[in-house]
């Protein structure tokens, strides 16, 4: 068995900088999205629900059946088109009653597929208990498993989950008086101090005032203009859509599993040497039989011996010699002439980190 080299990859991001808007990377505090959960029952499925076993799916179905004066004994429930789930949405708290949203299905019992099925009215609430929407409809799993009497299965991505589009609808606003904030802020989605001053410099900059200020890496407090003409919604819309530039910290993503190396542009390695040698690795099998003597009553037995060797190509060590790297381009350039393998690349971003050759963080997936 010999271990081949897999593909490898390298992204970089350019040493330009691109301006973002202030929406992509930040947040009016207060203004954030809210978690929906709820217990409902997916109905219409073809013998793949719920066994009997999921006794809280046979719970449920009876007092469905009892809201619409239908009585049932559980023991002459049979559950196999229903599924027992839970449903999970998120919201943003500026929503409107009538909204609609999209909402995901899990299956909650032993049920097989989702496939089919259409889920019945369901409430959905918050953390404090209280109901804020309703939703309902068919079911989308993108994909299907069929199973046969005989053990045959094919399949197709996840059974057991989908979505709803726009299945379910806001009942009742989660924010009962509209957004009225306490105080004006911006906070980072990625807290950074040298992004969280730029965004309070540009702010100040298109209005031409100082009413952007910088309190930490994660905030920016905010006051309105004083010309008595800016209400509040254009204020905001103003602020988000003004364009900063996002400072980014410099990293090197490494999978090891796909081998996939991703550097930003901040990224710098010194000047250092680099000493890489090629080593093959081989596992053969050398089967063993043993052969009992005659009128012994005894079994032939077959070992399967395997026998490691290591080969190093003496020849093909090298020793480079990388004058340094300023930017992701020269540090994918100066990798790419050593003309090794992913795992390689991986060991010698290792070796670049510990010699403090490299002027990054260091990642490992």
């Amino acid at each position: 068995m010999k271990i081949y080299k897999s593909l490898f990859i390298f992204l970089l991001f350019s040493s330009l900088t691109y301006s973002q808007r202030v929406k992509d990377i930040a947040y009016f505090k207060g203004i954030n999205s809210e978690q929906l959960i709820g217990y409902g029952l997916v109905v219409g499925l073809g013998g793949t629900g719920d066994s009997y076993r999921s006794t809280f799916t046979v719970q449920s179905v009876t007092s469905m059946l009892k809201r619409f004066g239908i009585t049932v004994p559980e023991t002459n429930l049979r559950t196999r088109n229903v599924a027992a789930v839970m449903v999970t949405a998120k919201v943003s708290n500026l929503a409107k009653t009538g909204t609609e949203f999209d909402v995901s299905v899990s299956s909650l019992g032993d049920a097989k597929s989702l496939m089919g099925g259409t889920l019945l009215m369901t409430p959905l609430s918050k953390g404090d208990g209280n109901v804020y929407g309703m939703c309902q409809g068919a079911v989308s799993i993108g994909g299907y498993d069929i199973n046969t009497s005989s053990g045959g299965r094919v399949a197709k991505n996840h059974a057991l989950s989908g979505r709803i589009p726009s299945g379910g609808v806001l009942e009742k606003p989660i924010l009962e008086d509209g957004f009225v904030p306490e105080e004006l802020s911006i906070i980072l989605k990625e807290p950074d101090f040298t992004t969280s001053n730029s965004i309070a410099d540009s702010i100040n900059s298109v209005f031409g005032s100082e009413i952007a200020q910088s309190v930490d890496g994660a905030e920016i407090s905010l006051t309105m203009p004083d010309d008595g003409q800016t209400n509040l919604t254009e204020f905001l819309a103003r602020v988000e859509s003004i364009q900063v530039e996002k400072d980014v910290i410099a990293k090197v993503v490494l999978n090891e599993r796909t081998g996939t190396v991703v550097a930003g542009s901040n990224v710098r390695i010194a000047p250092v040497s680099i000493s890489h040698g090629s080593l093959n690795i081989t596992i053969k099998s050398f089967p063993i039989i043993s052969q009992p003597s005659a009128f012994s009553q005894g079994q032939t037995t077959v070992f399967n011996n395997q026998v490691p060797s290591v080969q190093e190509n003496e020849t093909e060590q090298s020793t480079y010699s990388l004058e340094g790297a300023s930017n992701a381009q020269e540090v994918a350039a100066a990798l790419n002439s050593l003309k090794v393998s992913p795992r390689d690349i991986i060991a010698i971003f290792q070796a670049l980190k510990e010699a403090g050759a490299l002027t990054a963080e260091l990642i490992i997936m």
